[in-house]
């Protein structure tokens, strides 16, 4: 299979890996960028998560609370400069006010529901009909608990919403909030995250251990020594917190209450 210029060049942006090294990882994974990141790793390098924002198109991405709900919606499109346009921001909005509005929470039940006399997807088609650009709802959290917050970075591109088991803890659950759109956190905790993923992360670090070389034997012990250091680097809980990195993010909740933890948290952000 031929690789072509511009697989290497996305590939490169998308990883920060080298050009060579970009090129032999997709002849080696026969062009799939997936398994190219996994041959990447397993030869030690450095690699950018991807994760869940990979392949993200442009768009906007809002969060909003009212009373103990909040909402977390990411509207794309293909074009920045159609993201910024008051039609799409306003579109987004309105989008946002109707899940409250109507109790949805699927994507699909937002797509279907009633907008002006019509249906959002109906909508979507006059937007895109308007603007050129395929337009989609991407992306839909919503939950309820004690505490709600939600974090809208500037330019929109990410967002968080958060929630704790207590109410009256607004400040810290937006210290939270801000965290994990800083942080990229993978999962809550380590038992959040899903078999699938620390089944790979044991895999790639067996390899590394055995092309460092050490001993078959000692290579699972090691691997389970790096997954701690996985958990720690991208479960929200045992990251370290951002404004105090001596304490993790679940040692600074339990500052403000000894029981104190996020119930549920959601992430969206656009791709680069």
């Amino acid at each position: 299979m031929k690789i072509t210029a511009a697989q290497v060049n996305e590939l490169r942006k998308k990883t920060g890996a080298g050009m060579m090294d970009c090129k032999k990882a997709l002849v080696e994974a026969g062009g799939d960028f997936d398994a190219a990141i996994d041959f990447l790793r397993k030869q030690g390098q450095k690699v950018a998560a991807k994760r869940s924002d990979r392949d993200a198109a442009e768009g906007i991405v809002l969060g909003k609370v009212n009373g103990n709900k909040a909402v977390l919606l990411n509207l794309s499109c293909e074009t920045d400069f159609v993201a910024k346009t008051d039609d799409f921001v306003a579109f987004a909005n309105e989008l946002l006010d109707l899940v409250f509005d109507q109790n949805l929470t699927t994507i699909d039940s937002v797509v279907a529901a009633t907008y002006k006399g019509a249906t959002v997807s109906e909508a979507i088609t006059e937007l895109t009909g308007k603007t050129g650009e395929k337009i989609e709802v991407s992306g839909l959290g919503v939950f309820e608990a004690e505490t709600v917050v939600a974090y809208n970075h500037p330019g929109n591109r990410v967002g968080t919403i958060v929630g704790l088991n207590k109410a009256g803890f607004e400040e810290m659950a937006r210290d939270v909030a801000m965290q994990a759109a800083a942080m990229a956190p993978v999962a809550l905790n380590k038992e959040s995250v899903s078999d699938e993923v620390i089944a790979k992360e044991i895999e790639i670090g067996k390899e590394l251990a055995i092309q460092e070389g050490k001993p078959a034997d000692m290579a699972e012990k090691i691997a389970q020594g790096r997954l701690g250091k996985f958990f720690k680097e991208n479960t929200l809980m045992e990251q370290a917190f951002i404004k105090d990195n001596k304490i993790s993010v679940a040692q600074y909740l339990k500052t403000g209450d000894p029981e104190l933890t996020v119930t549920e948290f959601k992430r969206f952000s656009l791709g680069s």
